[in-house]
């Protein structure tokens, strides 16, 4: 947390651009980077797109659970593309500057789309609770208009929250030194090259990060709690299999996307940048939007059906 007192005062000059210092050091290894965060992009954007259109033409996955998975996909989408292409951009210009209205763009959009995440998974486990533990009343409670409400909601957060922290950042001095330690514009990065205080902006994080984080947390593990209980009394063998199969899907994401989260942003007053960040950030924005299809896909045999159906049958037909 930097707190600045009043002999600290700022310099009149403010930076106009930021420069990303990534993840190597060395030009040769850049290459080797290149190939591997292209793969990557690829196959996290083949993957999702994939499972966005199974979901579209196979009537028997528009139900809630597919609708909400389908809004996860572009999301995971959206999120490797926030940060990767910019990044694969400037290993090949070889120019790592970023302009300041960029990098707060690029925290905006970063910060909206990984908080629909944390209301979209929210509202997944909702859906599973009321499938497992409600049954006779599933249809109506997790109607249409509920789904689409769920997810408007979820966007709206997610917008507020990630506006309220970009114009927070706004609002605080930059006047050297510009080197980020990262490979994209992030929080805590930012705030340790303020030459203001960064103290209500730290508070801000965390307070938000508890609203964000926190209680969705605790509302899939309530939900979750549940559904186990009412899994055990399942007496079919089967039927106990293929609930937690879908619900094992869910629940890694989720372990996955909270467990890196609340490492990266819930650290109040920390002050250097290491290397831990930028593997947490790589898990955040490559790996997680990359391993979310295949745990889905490999999970679930309706999906896995339907996109053997789709590619073997277009292949076929060519």
């Amino acid at each position: 947390m930097r707190i600045m007192g009043p002999e600290a005062k700022p310099n009149s000059t403010a930076l106009t651009e930021f420069i990303l210092l990534g993840l190597v050091e060395t030009g040769k290894l850049e290459s080797v980077l290149f190939v591997l965060f292209l793969f990557a992009y690829l196959v996290t954007v083949g993957g999702n797109l994939s499972i966005l259109a199974a979901i579209l033409m196979e009537p028997k996955l528009h139900s809630p659970m597919y609708f909400f998975l389908g809004n996860l996909s572009v999301l995971d989408v959206g999120c490797i593309t926030v940060t990767v292409p910019p990044m694969l951009g400037r290993l090949v210009s070889h120019k790592h500057t970023i302009s300041y209205h960029a990098c707060l763009s690029q925290l905006f959009f970063f910060h909206f789309l990984a908080g629909v995440d944390c209301f979209l998974l929210t509202a997944m486990a909702y859906d599973r609770f009321l499938a497992i533990c409600q049954p006779l009343t599933y249809s109506t409670r997790m109607s249409q208009t509920v789904q689409r409400t769920l997810v408007v909601v979820s966007w709206a957060c997610a917008f507020t929250n990630a506006l309220t922290h970009t114009v927070a950042i706004s609002t605080l001095n930059f006047c050297g030194p510009k080197e980020v330690n990262h490979f994209y514009c992030d929080l805590p990065q930012l705030f340790q090259l303020s030459c203001s205080s960064t103290q209500l902006n730290e508070l801000l994080l965390f307070g938000l990060g508890i609203l964000m984080a926190g209680a969705p947390v605790v509302l899939i593990l309530t939900s979750y709690v549940h559904v186990a209980a009412a899994v055990l009394r399942i007496r079919s063998a089967e039927g106990r299999k293929k609930a937690f199969s879908t619900c094992g899907s869910h629940l890694t994401v989720v372990c996955l996307f909270y467990g890196t989260g609340i490492f990266n942003y819930m650290r109040l007053g920390s002050e250097e940048a290491s290397d831990k960040d930028k593997g947490v950030g790589i898990f955040n924005t490559v790996i997680n939007p990359m391993l979310n299809p295949l745990i889905y896909s490999l999970r679930n045999s309706d999906v896995q059906a339907t996109l053997r159906r789709v590619f073997v049958g277009r292949r076929s037909l060519i």
